[in-house]
């Protein structure tokens, strides 16, 4: 252990220090000048010539220039006596002399003989001395003391540790960024401050990334029978969730990591990457990512890499992501698995999924059991995602409830779909209620509506959709518009459907239009159905169709029921031939009707009938009439028989 703490704080005399990048020849110039001195006897010049061969590694030289002048009674000396004893192994008799030099006055030995006490337990005098040096303004001695109280979980920790990180202890203005940070994101990540901590977020490499590229919520929503697109998972434990709001722009959690970082803080320039990255600076972030990573921080190089290849630089960020994966990043390693995957090369995503595995990711298992299930490997894929699952992988739980309920093992995918969703997974929560809403029974159904509900609040657009269907049979209109509004913005056409038909139901009848007329302004529920339509829903372009028709605008009536009868709607296909037919345009007309009523629209069938009937094509009119008939509905099949018993009399007269 180097008791002193940082090199450049090592002596108790701060003019000693010198520059990272000194002038050796003028430091030989000194230490002659310093030696003359000492030779004369002169004390001072003894210490800091004890001083500088002591900092040099000369320790021979060293000492028998520390023992004269601190024999003299120079306390810096005697302080300096104690590191080099301590540097020799001779802890105790280091000890004696560190509290000689306290005893004078010396901060730094104070500091050092604090350190000294706590290694060897004795708490109660570890913070007496750590405490003089801490109120003597010593940086280091401020920063072991607030680490003391830290440990012990004393209220007074925090304030120690600001004060060292304002004397310009780097450490501590790290973990202050830190304490900050965590107090911005309460209930948020995992803390290991001394060790090495969390990390910033990590980044998710798939098909639906998430919007903080967090680790959480990386898999693809899924239903039974469609597995997951994702190439990352999560692993449901946490993670750092990086800067949060204490943390915003120009935060004071930012400024210590800028004053951290600065001073050379690897971590501390990850974490304000992190900051910077969440932020939206992605340059800035980019430049911290690639200060900590030069300095061998590997999670900084794998942020790096997720930066590059968001702006499109794919090899380099394979470059980073190499450098931090050989330095035992999983996430990195993940990153490169995935990237080998999307090029087709299975086989070395397979090894770097491994790799990531290796590194204790279990996103790597998760990983390999997708890699797997694309490739048809049902068995191993199962065995990679039961891995996976049983570290706690939560999206790989719901992975294998899906592979489980594929091959008809429902009772083995319940506990699986239930553990990820217990762990926070959105979308076996939302698979639950459908595997509960599947066995028909009340109390099925009542459990089913729970999971949606927990899924719909997490966010889930097909679970909000099926609560609000729910309370939509139950009568509760107005919560089951909310979550129809909830749906719907999530990017739900059936709910932006639901929606408008909801607010259609509401609302007052409009005054007629001919076609031609003066269009009137568009009201809520006609926007929903259009957007609705816009997504590719058939029923709702039938809809936007006809609300265009009641206010005379032909042109945009014919679009939405060409585009809905194109898709395969039959409706849409019997209100165009409406439309032609009113235009002019029969035979057109008579081409849709016949989809419409080959597609089973009783009265596209009747007005086929009608239609030949009209030209004199009488067996074919009975032929349609006879379809209209048994499609109906009631009033339809009745207008058709009488047509076709007419036919029938013409066709035998």
């Amino acid at each position: 252990m180097d008791v002193m703490g940082d090199k450049a704080t090592l002596l108790d005399t701060g003019r000693f220090v010198q520059p990272p990048d000194r002038d050796e020849a003028g430091e030989a110039v000194e230490e002659a000048r310093q030696r003359l001195a000492a030779e004369a006897g002169d004390v001072e010049a003894m210490s800091v010539l004890g001083a500088m061969l002591l900092r040099r590694g000369d320790l021979d030289g060293a000492e028998p220039q520390l023992r004269a002048a601190t024999a003299a009674g120079d306390r810096a000396a005697a302080n300096n006596l104690g590191v080099l004893l301590h540097q020799r192994g001779y802890a105790e008799e280091a000890a004696g002399w560190w509290r000689i030099a306290a005893v004078a006055g010396s901060a730094a030995a104070a500091h050092a003989l604090g350190r000294h006490h706590r290694e060897r337990g004795d708490e109660p005098a570890a913070e007496y001395w750590l405490r003089q040096s801490a109120e003597q303004g010593h940086a280091l001695g401020a920063y072991a003391l607030a680490d003391l109280l830290e440990h012990r979980g004393d209220a007074g920790a925090p304030a120690w540790m600001r004060t060292a990180a304002e004397h310009g202890h780097r450490e501590a203005a790290y973990r202050l960024a830190r304490a900050l940070d965590r107090r911005g994101n309460a209930g948020g990540a995992r803390e290991a401050e001394s060790a090495g901590d969390a990390g910033p977020p990590s980044p998710a490499w798939g098909a639906e990334q998430a919007a903080a590229r967090t680790a959480s919520g990386t898999g693809a929503r899924t239903v039974p029978g469609r597995v997951p697109a994702a190439r990352r998972g999560d692993s449901g434990a946490g993670t750092d969730a990086g800067a949060g709001p204490a943390a915003g722009k120009g935060g004071e959690a930012e400024q210590w990591y800028r004053q951290a970082a600065a001073r050379g803080h690897r971590r501390a320039a990850l974490h304000l990457g992190a900051l910077l990255e969440k932020r939206g600076e992605l340059k800035e972030a980019g430049r911290w990512y690639l200060t900590a990573a030069k300095d061998g921080e590997a999670r900084a190089a794998c942020a790096l890499g997720f930066l590059l290849r968001d702006a499109g630089d794919t090899e380099s960020a394979a470059v980073w992501w190499l450098r931090a994966a050989q330095d035992g990043d999983g996430n990195a390693a993940n990153a490169l698995g995935a990237l080998h995957a999307e090029r087709g090369e299975t086989q070395t995503a397979e090894r770097w999924y491994r790799a990531a595995m290796d590194a204790g990711d279990v996103n790597g298992a998760y990983n390999l059991g997708l890699l797997c299930a694309e490739q048809g490997r049902t068995t191993q894929a199962e065995q990679w995602y039961r891995r996976a699952a049983y570290a706690g992988h939560r999206e790989a739980a719901n992975a294998l409830a899906i592979l489980l309920l594929q091959v008809g093992d429902a009772a083995g995918a319940e506990p699986w779909f239930s553990k990820a969703a217990e762990a926070g997974s959105v979308d076996a929560a939302f698979n639950l209620g459908i595997l509960y809403s599947g066995r028909g029974t009340d109390d099925a159904e009542a459990i089913a509506l729970r999971w949606y509900e927990r899924a719909a609040a997490a966010g889930h657009t097909e679970a909000a959709l099926q609560v609000a269907i729910a309370r939509l049979r139950d009568g509760d209109e107005r919560a089951a518009e909310r979550h129809l509004r909830s749906a719907a913005g999530g990017g739900s056409a059936e709910a932006a459907y639901r929606l408008a038909a909801v607010l259609d139901a509401r609302r007052p009848p409009a005054p007629e239009h001919e076609l031609g007329e003066p269009a009137h302004e568009k009201s809520e529920c006609e926007e929903w159905y259009e957007r609705a339509a816009s997504q590719g829903h058939r029923r709702a372009q039938v809809r936007v169709g006809m609300l265009a028709a009641a206010r005379g605008d032909v042109v945009e009536a014919a679009r939405w029921y060409r585009e809905a009868a194109e898709a395969g709607s039959r409706n849409g296909a019997f209100n165009l031939g409406l439309l032609l037919a009113r235009e002019g345009s029969e035979p057109e007309a008579a081409m849709w009707w016949a989809r419409a009523a080959d597609a089973g629209h009783g009265r596209a069938a009747l007005r086929l009938a009608l239609v030949y009937a009209r030209r004199g094509e009488l067996a074919e009119g009975q032929r349609w009439a006879d379809r209209a008939v048994t499609l109906g509905p009631a009033e339809v099949s009745e207008r058709a028989a009488r047509l076709r018993d007419a036919l029938r009399q013409e066709l035998s007269a």
